[in-house]
């Protein structure tokens, strides 16, 4: 493992620790991420609802909420069509709530998965027609459906796209085409996530109608912040006064179906609620029931207002995700085989399909893969009786997967971000697309960025490490992509204790540093490791200061993250 140390300025530490009063390690984490000037950084730690931008200058702004307003004032029938995300399901569900508020006629639609796929299908433009629909309004989907959007216009429906995917160089054909990566944007921030779009839309239309913003606030920072943090956007600029926000407004939700969710994941909304929570409780619940069933449960739980519905539906949505572990354990096991067994671990993107493998589940196994084998990975299904191959994949910081399926359109379709992308072709190109991808990212990766690396922010000094520093790193929260738990480096830590928990892949070590003295720590998945080196060791640490809380006494903890000896063991 390549460590990549982050380098220290303290004239600038100096400056924030000076004007902003922080700890040397909170000061040291604002400069080194970029946030050298007192007021940015003060602007980084204390965000405000007063710092979102101008929902007016969102592309198309004007033209969507003129067809959005105009459908109220004709009382026309408005359908909402999301994704099978969480990002789709809580985008649609903004839209569906705060429509129907506003007084319009609303119905909500996200697709089935295994029925009709990613995007708009035009079983959905059908249905929206016989329902009598004059707006079609999309939701973190649209951004390339040019067939789609031409076939709702012919059926006689204004058409409305609200997205936040990478776009191909035409736009659809719509009325209004609202997203934030269009290249004529003048918006300021363009990595909202889905529901971040539809949220800022509604705002502006809040704003237009003269409802009370703050309310509107109260009512759906929630879905905005689970949709933002679930889909993995970087929590920075406007996203992370949505997920700050937002995550309070979930610890204090209304919301019949997040209460529920809450309950079946073991999340108490009394303790608050984090981005942690989020990305590993209740986004992946609401996920499964668009993987491997129907999403629309997840979309029916976040739209019920009745507790008893919500309860039965979030039951259900949490069997169906341990039914979605188990069958991801399965495919982990049987792709790591495959790429080890073929010498696929040694190309450039690793590619594996499988006729037996569910399609809802091959975007997390593309993520596993991508963390053994430190590689771009897609993981494809097989359907036999189309000939097609489609699935999902996933990326390291230094390959754009976007980017590499829009450089072969006549070989893939597909598309999405940098880091996640999906996409399709035939099982008989299956080999033309793998070489075409590997020869693709020899152009574009070195070997230093397949090579296995943890980032480190910062080598400090012992006597930095203190629990009121761990309590001030807090002001850096909410975590998450764009904005990870910060790493620290301590050299010169000897190992004085080894107490085996009741795992033995999991240990608890004890350090001590002349400077400080001793220093708990937890290693997860190191007892193998720690158990070969022994005690009486100097090492370097990596590692993360936490606050440990038991039985209500408050003590210092270090999570290791990795470790090396930093000189022999003595004898």
């Amino acid at each position: 493992m390549r460590w990549i140390i982050g380098e220290r300025d303290a004239d600038a530490e100096a400056r924030l620790r000076k004007e902003l009063g922080v700890p040397s390690l909170v000061a040291a984490v604002l400069v080194q991420r970029g946030y050298r000037e007192p007021e940015e950084a003060d602007r980084f730690l204390n965000p405000s609802l007063s710092h979102l931008h101008d929902p007016r200058e969102l592309p198309d702004y004007a033209a969507a909420r003129d067809a959005i307003l105009g459908a109220r004032e004709r009382k026309e029938r408005i359908y909402v069509h999301g994704d099978y995300d969480v990002d789709g399901v809580t985008s649609s569900a903004i839209f569906g709530r705060f429509l129907k508020a506003a007084g319009c006629d609303v119905h909500v639609h996200v697709p089935h998965r295994m029925k009709e796929g990613y995007g708009i299908h035009l079983n959905a433009v059908k249905e929206a027609q016989e329902l009598g629909t004059n707006l079609f309004l999309t939701c973190d989907c649209g951004g390339t459906a040019h067939v789609q959007v031409d076939a709702a216009r012919e059926a006689g429906m204004t058409v409305v796209v609200t997205d936040h995917h990478t776009l191909d160089e035409a736009l659809p054909n719509a009325h209004a085409v609202v997203n934030p990566h269009r290249d004529d944007s003048r918006y300021p921030f363009d990595e909202l996530s889905g529901a971040g779009v539809a949220f800022k839309l509604c705002e502006g239309l809040c704003r237009e109608l003269e409802l009370p913003v703050g309310k509107f606030y109260d009512h759906y920072l929630d879905l905005a912040a689970l949709g933002t943090i679930a889909d993995v956007m970087p929590l920075t600029g406007e996203n992370r006064i949505i997920a700050k926000f937002g995550l309070k407004a979930l610890a204090q939700t209304r919301k019949a179906g997040l209460q529920a969710l809450m309950e079946v994941a073991g999340v108490d909304p009394s303790k608050g609620v984090t981005a942690y929570h989020v990305g590993f409780l209740l986004g992946p619940r609401l996920n499964a029931a668009g993987r491997i069933d129907d999403a629309a449960l997840a979309s029916r739980l976040l739209l019920t207002k009745d507790m008893e519905e919500a309860r039965a539906l979030a039951t259900e949505i949490d069997a169906i995700n341990l039914d979605r572990r188990m069958r991801q354990e399965m495919i982990v096991q049987q792709a790591v085989t495959m790429v080890e067994s073929s010498g696929a671990a040694e190309q450039n993107v690793i590619m594996v399909a499988s006729e037996e493998w569910h399609s809802g589940i091959v975007g997390i196994v593309a993520g596993k893969l991508v963390e053994r084998f430190n590689r771009p990975a897609f993981v494809m299904t097989v359907n036999t009786k189309t000939g097609m191959c489609k699935g999902s994949g996933r990326s390291i910081k230094t390959f754009d997967l976007a980017s590499t399926i829009r450089a072969f359109p006549d070989l893939v379709s597909g598309g999405g971000h940098a880091a996640a992308a999906g996409c399709a072709f035939p099982y008989d190109r299956l080999e033309d697309v793998r070489k075409a991808f590997h020869d693709f990212a020899s152009n574009v990766l070195t070997p230093e960025d397949l090579e296995p690396t943890m980032a480190i922010d910062l080598e400090v000094d012992s006597a930095e490490v203190t629990s009121a520093a761990a309590d001030a790193l807090d002001l850096l929260a909410p975590f998450g992509c764009g904005n990870p738990k910060p790493n620290f480096l301590v050299r010169g830590m000897r190992v004085t204790q080894l107490k085996p928990t009741k795992n033995p892949q999991h240990v608890k070590v004890t350090f001590r540093t002349p400077q400080a003295g001793n220093f708990p720590a937890i290693a997860f998945g190191m007892g193998d490791r720690f158990g070969a080196s022994g005690v009486d060791v100097v090492t370097d640490v990596v590692f993360q200061p936490e606050i440990n809380e038991w039985q209500g006494h408050r003590s210092l903890q270090l999570k290791v993250s990795d470790y090396a000896l930093s000189e022999p063991a003595v004898l």
